[in-house]
């Protein structure tokens, strides 16, 4: 120090250490601050990655899913491939709990059996509304190596060649050539025509049908097969899971299983 110069007085140095604990701890603030936020942003990006069931590019080119009715379980794969927008608007339907406890609605005996219709929920409403329930709707999605042959799942639509929103039909016969070409081809049964049959055999005065309320609830994996999709659905009771099956040596240690909605059965 020069020798005119004077030291510091105490209080300066006690000013000057203040302001470097303070600047530094002005540091750590914002070191902290951005640490959360990346934190937060990962978060968040991992949590809405797994909350996107509908985006294209979650979804293998089969879906398989089980449907439950107080008549019985109906297996059926759904085309994502060839089909992507109408197999992601259902499988988005599902995943709000649109499809929880709606009536099977249309039973037309030899021709199709169908549902999907809100204004059936709980077997409620007026019934002369039933069949023109709707929700946004889907463009138009046709695929010539679709048919309507029998246990082949459609899109219900308002005319022909328009995109269907919610009410989809399972057909009962060979349907081909009055339906090919007019409404969306996007799943077909593997499993449970016993089941559509007995539906189709409820006892109606109409197509629109005046029978007991059918509870639908629906099972959807993304599995790589049918035998690992039947393998995990027979492990579910209870609840209705989401799984996306892995290849992998033990399903339920490698599967990413991911709670996508639950609808209860009576």
């Amino acid at each position: 120090m020069p020798p005119n110069q004077k030291r510091p007085s105490w209080k300066k140095k006690r000013a000057i250490q203040t302001a470097r604990k303070r600047e530094s701890r002005g540091r750590i603030y914002v070191v902290a601050i951005i640490i959360v936020v990346i934190v937060i942003g990962v978060g968040w990006y991992v949590y809405a990655s797994s909350q996107s069931p509908g985006q294209s590019n979650t979804l293998p080119d089969i879906v398989y899913a089980k449907l439950s009715t107080s008549q019985g379980t109906i297996e059926v794969e759904l085309y994502h491939s060839l089909t992507p927008k109408t197999v992601e608007n259902f499988v988005n339907l599902a995943n709000s709990g649109f499809y929880n406890n709606l009536v099977w609605h249309r039973i037309n005996a030899g021709f199709v059996i169908q549902t999907g219709d809100p204004n059936t929920k709980n077997g409620g409403g007026d019934r002369t509304t039933w069949g023109k329930g709707a929700s946004q709707s889907v463009p138009f999605e046709y695929d010539a190596s679709l048919h309507n042959n029998a246990g082949y799942l459609g899109m219900a639509s308002t005319s022909p060649g328009v995109g269907g929103s919610c009410q989809f039909y399972i057909n009962l016969a060979d349907n081909s050539a009055a339906l090919d070409g007019k409404y969306a081809v996007f799943g077909k049964v593997i499993s449970g025509m016993d089941t559509v049959n007995a539906l189709a055999n409820l006892p109606t005065t109409t197509q629109y049908t005046d029978a007991q309320a059918l509870n639908l609830s629906i099972l959807l994996m993304l599995c790589s097969s049918v035998s690992q999709f039947r393998t995990a659905h027979n492990h579910c009771t209870g609840s209705t899971l989401f799984f996306r099956c892995g290849m992998a040596k033990t399903l339920w240690n490698a599967v990413d299983v991911k709670l996508l909605f639950l609808i209860n059965s009576r």
